[in-house]
């Protein structure tokens, strides 16, 4: 599965995050295209999930704030991703917490048989759903569209009522010495809820991340079972993680 962009279909995506909607008659004039090529890169896009196409043009598939994020490193989330789904055993039942890099997981699953899903997460439910041989349990609660993630009580209260073999959680940040960090409190409650619920907790993130400090402290990183990140990981970082006998897959 390739999910790289190419340079225009870059360009359509910028212009949309800063526009919120864009109308394939302008694109064509802008990049000086005919409308067919437009309309053509803008059904790519929405069968990849980047879009929706609307009446004369298309709009985000998700909130701005996610948009941006998905563009960020694309290689090395789905190389991350498709590693971590390696991990996922037929007949599993597994947590996947919302996330950009996450999400990707879902998409990693196919010829995986008897996996059942549990996520507060409506990105992985969007990836999920296109495949008929996993089953999804939504965790419910509260919807944040920054972030297409299901939080507070009831989202914690049906966590706590689960158990699975799997969990895995990203992060905004994570280091040494502080952890797994992220910006939202509500976030770090799904995490931490997760791994409590869990035979092993899979970190996955870019290496863009190291040394990031979010506003709240989740888990310190010897309370995961591994980490899977890129290979853009700095030498001097790898080499203090499995000094500290942290387990870092590096892909």
């Amino acid at each position: 599965m390739n999910e790289s962009l190419s340079e225009r279909e870059r360009l359509i995506l910028d212009k949309l995050s800063q526009r919120g909607t864009i109308l394939v008659s302008e694109l064509a004039e802008e990049l000086e295209l005919s409308e067919v090529t437009i309309r053509s890169d803008l059904k790519t896009l929405e069968e990849k999930g980047w879009l929706q196409r609307t009446r004369g043009g298309a709009a985000p598939a998700f909130h701005r704030d996610i948009l941006e994020r998905q563009r960020l490193h694309i290689d090395e989330k789905h190389t991350i991703a498709r590693a971590a789904a390696e991990l996922v055993q037929d007949g599993d039942v597994i947590m996947i917490e919302a996330g950009t890099t996450t999400a990707l997981i879902a998409r990693y699953l196919t010829g995986k048989r008897d996996i059942h899903i549990v996520t507060n997460s409506t990105l992985v439910f969007s990836y999920a759903r296109m495949n008929p041989a996993l089953q999804i349990t939504m965790t419910g609660g509260e919807f944040r569209r920054t972030t297409e993630s299901l939080v507070g009580p009831i989202a914690l209260e049906t966590i706590n009522k689960l158990n699975v073999r799997l969990a895995f959680v990203g992060t905004d940040g994570f280091s040494l010495n502080r952890g797994m960090t992220t910006h939202l409190v509500e976030g770090g409650e799904i995490v931490k809820a997760m791994k409590a619920h869990a035979e092993q907790t899979i970190l996955v993130a870019d290496s863009s991340k190291y040394g990031k400090i979010g506003f709240v402290s989740v888990l310190p990183l010897r309370e995961v079972a591994m980490i899977i990140t890129d290979n853009k990981l700095s030498p001097q970082a790898t080499e203090e993680l499995k000094e500290s006998a942290i387990s870092v897959r590096i892909i």
